[in-house]
């Protein structure tokens, strides 16, 4: 029966453009899906690191051992563990020029800190836009598509006699399957961009408070031990 028609039967009675509008959002479903299931990966990974290190950092550990272990591993460094490994890096370098004060290598740790906070920041958020891009664009192209199948639907109508609504129907209905695949590749894509947004926020939330604990505890170390960082002060 014509009522029964199929997706697939829809998709190929539909004009050439209304069938691009199709494939359009079908790659742009796909596409959000796979920038889904990889950011959700990503930023987990971040903010499970970012736990880790901390207990590993105020577990009472030796910082120049810390560092060390670190720097040993330095390519697959990343996330909390780099901006540590950065500003203690600068910090140490400044303390072997005699000229440098304790506010100068305190600062300088702290920029470097931020530097690699940056840069840790534009990993998480990489992507990101592309979703919110999918999610705000998919409707208006599924739109478009069925805007255009209707059209296409009524112009044919005017060329019988007389329309009947099984005449009617097949059309309209191959040109709102693009709404739907619009609405389908939106809406995921729209989700997910709000929760990666507000973990990435969480996220970065934890490398701000462990900068500036960081830097509390450099700040410390100058004034009680000059250039030396001993965990133990922690």
């Amino acid at each position: 029966m014509e009522a029964e028609l199929s997706f697939i039967d829809l998709f190929l009675q539909a004009s050439l453009l209304v069938k691009l509008v199709m494939l359009m959002l079908l790659a742009m479903s796909v596409w959000g899906w796979v920038l889904i299931f990889q950011r959700k990966k990503v930023i987990g990974q971040a903010h499970s690191d970012a736990l880790k290190f901390e207990d590993r950092f105020w577990s009472g550990v030796d910082l120049a051992r810390l560092y060390q272990e670190i720097s040993a591993r330095a390519k697959n460094s990343r996330g909390m563990e780099l901006l540590f490994h950065a500003g203690f890096k600068e910090f140490a370098r400044l303390s072997n020029h005699d000229n440098a004060d304790a506010q100068t290598r305190v600062e300088g740790a702290f920029r470097a800190m931020r530097v690699a906070h940056a840069r840790e920041m534009e990993k998480l958020d990489s992507n990101l836009g592309i979703l919110a891009t999918i999610g705000s664009i998919s409707p208006y192209i599924g739109l478009f598509g069925t805007v255009w199948g209707i059209m296409n639907a009524f112009i044919a109508l005017g060329a019988v006699k007389q329309a009947t609504l099984a005449m009617v129907a097949p059309g309209i209905a191959e040109a709102l399957i693009a709404t739907a695949m619009g609405l389908f590749a939106a809406i995921p894509a729209v989700i997910a961009y709000n929760r990666f947004t507000n973990r990435v926020e969480k996220v970065d939330n934890q490398y701000m408070n462990f900068i500036d604990e960081f830097v509390a505890i450099l700040q410390r170390q100058t004034l009680s031990n000059g250039k030396n960082v001993k965990g133990d002060a922690l």
